[in-house]
């Protein structure tokens, strides 16, 4: 039985989706303020956060920001802001997925199942991978990239594109779909996006962004990782 921690300062928000999942076989743990969540996720094992932006200690984006210190945990942000803007800093904090209230609480359990599914199968692929004789490696587990031998900075959202494709080498992925697994499937805005990201992160690391050795364009259709 997965568990999900429920973060609102509201105790009736709380208590409504506590129930719906309940209701749809999780169990729960609540916490009504930011500091509260963070001390909660490093006690225990969390298999989802929703998590409320506007909190009265912490911002839902500084909890957030925190939590990515301490764990990879799927995070749902709830929020009032419908705005895209709001939604694509919530996504590049690190948040799976981004829901507006008022809500439809079975959505919330709706796009929970999502998420979870989502990264449940991803968790089940390799903690560490290396191509090149360790030209390149990824260690999912500290959620660090190493580019011979030194750790490299990557945004939450290059590191998600870049573990997406290198788990699945060969694969060619439409910019639907990279949206999807690395923004969500709630994102709003230009799909062209993830061609900046393709870029800043060949700019990390390819030797040669020009003439990229792992992150490659398939014409008119996405892009496929092809290291070995």
């Amino acid at each position: 039985m997965k568990t999900v921690l429920v973060v609102d300062d509201e105790a009736k928000i709380r208590e409504v989706i506590v129930s719906y999942l309940h209701r749809a076989g999780y169990r729960t743990a609540e916490a009504g303020t930011g500091l509260e969540a963070i001390h909660i996720i490093e006690q225990q094992n969390m298999n989802m956060v929703v998590l409320d932006l506007m909190l009265p200690d912490l911002s839902g984006e500084e909890v957030c920001r925190s939590v990515r210190k301490l764990s990879s945990v799927p995070i749902i942000m709830l929020t009032a802001k419908s705005s895209a803007s709001s939604k694509i800093n919530g996504l590049t904090l690190g948040a799976d997925d981004y829901i507006v209230k008022p809500f439809d609480p079975n959505e919330l359990v709706a796009r929970i199942r999502t998420v979870l599914r989502r990264t449940e199968g991803e968790s089940l692929l390799a903690d560490r991978m290396s191509f090149d004789n360790d030209a390149l490696t990824l260690d999912a587990v500290q959620h660090k990239v190493y580019v011979h031998q030194s750790e490299i900075g990557l945004t939450p959202n290059e590191y998600k594109l870049l573990l997406v494709m290198a788990r699945h080498p060969q694969r060619m992925f439409t910019r639907e779909e990279l949206i999807e697994k690395v923004l969500g499937f709630d994102y709003v805005g230009d799909e062209r996006t993830i061609d900046q990201h393709i870029k800043n992160l060949r700019q990390k690391v390819e030797a040669d962004p020009k003439k990229p050795r792992y992150i490659v364009t398939v014409f008119g259709k996405g892009y496929r990782f092809q290291g070995s």
